[in-house]
């Protein structure tokens, strides 16, 4: 009876162990809870994430599993810089030395126009908005906004990137990320609040391995009465709101 029980615990140990090693080393779950990545990835869309894939590709584990470097148009997982308990999830646009710059919309990399079939534009009134549209915001046009505290992300983003401006592009410095969301009318990201730091990217979205019609305020709602209604609703509608052909749905 106690070699049953004994057996039974270690088997329970050595399962946590694994787990938790492969939640840490290889693969981490994630849900998308904004439409910024939109319409690639919706809201209530549950991603697995490689985390191994940006590790060391010259160390001796390097040699084996398929280590490489960040490229253009992968979507990554990263902490948010401003708050590193919230999880970010967007498309690596810019990589370090490359010079970036906006125009009506255009992301032109190097000097040349960016192709990007993976975006969309949402805004219903077409207008082309400062930061969002255009970007960086030269001296000469913050001038026109006199109140700076009625267009606090205008300036917020014209200091931030301001050091880093040559000839009206952004120069991304050594060891930084600038990540831009796939709806781009409707994506805080590194236009808003800056680059994002190597250290702070988990790894790279991989495949949804299920999806469920979510709103997109439900991760403002996280009181135990809300969770307790979430939880009801996923019980009653689980086969009726799963996106079933979004499931194993690889990301590109």
């Amino acid at each position: 009876m106690h070699s049953t029980v004994r057996e039974y615990f270690e088997s329970l140990v050595v399962t946590i162990i694994l787990a938790l090693f492969g939640t840490t080393f290889i693969v981490q779950a994630f849900k998308i809870p904004t439409p910024s990545m939109e319409d690639n990835l919706l809201v209530g869309d549950h991603l697995l994430v490689n985390k191994f894939v940006y590790g060391r590709p010259d160390s001796a584990i390097g040699r084996i599993l398929p280590f490489r470097e960040i490229r253009h148009g992968d979507v990554i997982v990263f902490k948010y810089p401003e708050d590193l308990t919230k999880n970010y999830v967007k498309r690596a646009i810019g990589l370090p030395g490359d010079r970036l710059r906006i125009v009506n919309q255009t992301v032109y990399l190097n000097g040349k126009a960016l192709q990007e079939p993976y975006i969309f534009h949402k805004a219903p009134d077409n207008k082309t908005l400062p930061v969002r549209d255009n970007f960086p915001m030269l001296t000469e046009q913050m001038t026109r906004f006199a109140d700076y505290q009625q267009n606090r992300d205008v300036f917020d983003s014209w200091i931030s990137f301001k050091g880093y401006t040559e000839n009206q592009e952004v120069v991304i410095p050594e060891g930084f990320y600038f990540a831009m969301g796939d709806n781009r009318d409707n994506s805080a990201d590194s236009r808003f609040w800056g680059f994002v730091p190597r250290k702070n990217i988990v790894g790279r979205a991989l495949v949804i391995y299920w999806s469920y019609e979510t709103d997109q305020n439900e991760h403002l709602r996280n009181s135990l009465v809300d969770r307790i209604q979430q939880f009801g609703d996923l019980f009653i509608n689980f086969f009726r709101k799963t996106r079933w052909t979004r499931t194993f749905k690889l990301i590109t």
